[in-house]
């Protein structure tokens, strides 16, 4: 059987970038700024901060990605709160929370939702018209993984 949820007109977009990254985030979001309005934004630590003041919106604040910001993040994820993670990391610097980064681009593929982690594919997203209608998401059916024999 699978498992639909509806994606409502207002979508959830969860904002996260690293360090070098995060005026390439902020450049976008203002470029983006009457999109993301119509959208409720959630950000990890410093981001989020960052966002809510140069944009004049409402930013729901996580903790700091390496302080566990980004493991909120996809706790919200598999709990079915975000529909849209926009993900600016930087592919030329290793970071101390990798396995980390990794598990949230992880948790983002294994429950299907959108996953941007650069301008030109966060563009796409963002001008879809699907951005603006509501969707049937299909959730993938983990059932025989769930229901595996244990040793």
């Amino acid at each position: 059987m699978t498992d639909i949820r509806k994606i409502k007109l207002s979508k959830r977009i969860a904002l996260v970038a690293h360090d070098n990254k995060k005026s390439e985030l902020i450049e976008w979001a203002i470029f983006n700024k009457a999109v993301l309005a119509g959208h409720e934004l959630i950000a990890t630590g410093t981001t989020g901060k960052l966002l809510e003041e140069k944009l004049e919106l409402q930013v729901q604040t996580m903790l700091s990605g390496p302080l566990g910001g980004d493991q909120q993040i996809g706790a919200m994820i598999a709990e079915g709160k975000i529909d849209v993670l926009i993900f600016f990391w930087d592919p030329m610097e290793e970071q101390p929370h990798d396995s980390d980064v990794q598990a949230l681009q992880r948790i983002a593929v294994t429950w299907n939702i959108l996953l941007a982690c650069d301008r030109s594919t966060a563009d796409f997203i963002l001008t879809s018209p699907w951005m603006s209608e509501e969707y049937e998401m299909i959730i993938p059916d983990y059932s025989l993984y769930l229901k595996r024999k244990l040793i």
